[in-house]
């Protein structure tokens, strides 16, 4: 009996699978709305402006026989300036570093570019594709086979699968199919692991976040992030964080602050609310803005922020 239990345990090792998997696609595709969903925590943030993920940003999904490394990268598009050339290499380079590759199609959007350019760069690697048709709750049911069959003959996928990141519809069977492609072998991290983003960088990200949805015009696509200090007070349970927004011109700067500092007192509000409900406990957010002239076309600034 026990030598049966030992052989029960060691066939479920054996069985466990993990492996990384990159989400790639045009900008506002869904990919950090579908990592969230799957995870069931705000990872990545989300905003309807297009290059709203600016870096690699990794996701960990345990189950009991699974876990899958989701690596969510910036949107491929025609970057002009060093950032967003930077932004598109980023999510290019994710190709060879995987197991798997999940690229995301809007079905109201044509096969362009941005589609074009990953499948010139899949064809390049051996590494196992799944196209996902994301957002298919906005889609009229008799019209998406149609637009499935005009996706799935235009590159090499091994499967092709239509979802919605926003409802959950399919995510449960698109993990299935995940899991089918990964090789055996234990975790990767602990199960309790969401990311390995350190608690400054998300908190960067919720701040930038803020000021992307909550500004207009060329701000979003203009902001930069840099949290200074971090420090939590375990006694007092507060957290006390500074951190600066970086804008490329001065009138950018009085759009930011807002009249009467009132744009900035809704982006703090926003910021630390979020970071609040993250550490599940107080936090008191300190916000600077600056002026660092075009910034996004500096690169040793960009290295600096991380970019």
């Amino acid at each position: 009996m026990a030598r049966q239990k030992e052989k029960t345990i060691l066939k479920a090792k054996l069985s466990y699978r993990s492996g990384f998997v990159a989400m790639i696609g045009r900008p506002n595709v869904g990919k950090s709305t579908l990592m969230n969903k799957i995870l069931g925590e705000k990872i990545a943030i989300v905003s309807d402006k297009p290059q709203t993920t600016r870096n690699r940003i990794l996701g960990v999904h345990t189950a009991p026989d699974t876990q899958v490394i989701f690596l969510d990268t910036p949107g491929v598009h025609a970057g002009r300036d060093t950032l967003n050339r930077r932004m598109v290499q980023t999510a290019l380079a994710t190709l060879d570093e995987v197991d798997l590759v999940l690229l995301l199609v809007d079905p109201l959007k044509t096969f362009g570019p941005p589609e074009q350019r990953i499948a010139d760069r899949l064809k390049e690697t051996k590494t196992p594709k799944i196209l996902v048709v994301n957002k298919i709750d906005l889609v009229d049911r008799n019209a998406l086979i149609p637009i499935l069959n005009r996706y799935h003959v235009k590159s090499l996928f091994s499967e092709v699968i239509p979802l919605s990141a926003l409802t959950g519809e399919n995510i449960d069977p698109l993990l299935s199919l995940v899991r089918s492609f990964l090789p055996e072998g234990p975790p990767l991290f602990p199960e309790d692991v969401l990311t390995d983003q350190p608690m400054r960088t998300l908190a960067g990200e919720m701040i930038r976040e803020k000021v992307i949805n909550l500004t207009e015009d060329e701000i979003p696509y203009s902001i930069a992030v840099e949290v200074e200090s971090f420090k939590e007070d375990s006694k007092k349970q507060l957290t006390t964080i500074h951190a600066t927004l970086y804008v490329e011109r001065p009138s950018q700067k009085g759009i930011v602050i807002g009249r009467g500092g009132t744009m900035l007192k809704a982006i703090r509000e926003g910021a630390q609310a979020d970071i609040m409900r993250f550490l599940a406990m107080k936090v008191n957010l300190i916000l600077w803005v600056k002026v660092k002239k075009n910034w996004s076309g500096d690169p040793r600034f960009l290295n600096q922020m991380g970019y």
